[in-house]
């Protein structure tokens, strides 16, 4: 399963995880995006919030970007 993914580092209501569309979610971190903190966050939440191993979820496209494309494995 792939998703879209719209990353807010560095925000207060984080974290949070919200529909946004098919397909697509609005995370909400409090990490900010220095050294990949951001993206380690990111992973660690949506293994949580989707109810599987952190090592099943993947950012395929978008490390540097706010909008990331994530692939959620078998």
């Amino acid at each position: 399963m792939d998703l879209t993914v719209r990353v807010k580092p560095g925000s207060s209501k984080g974290p949070l995880v919200e529909p946004a569309g098919p397909g697509e979610l609005t995370v909400y971190l409090n990490e900010r995006a220095v050294d990949g903190a951001a993206n380690d966050a990111l992973v660690k939440v949506l293994a949580k919030h989707l109810g599987v191993s952190k090592s099943r979820v993947e950012i395929v496209r978008g490390h540097t970007s706010r909008v990331k494309q994530v692939r959620i494995g078998d």
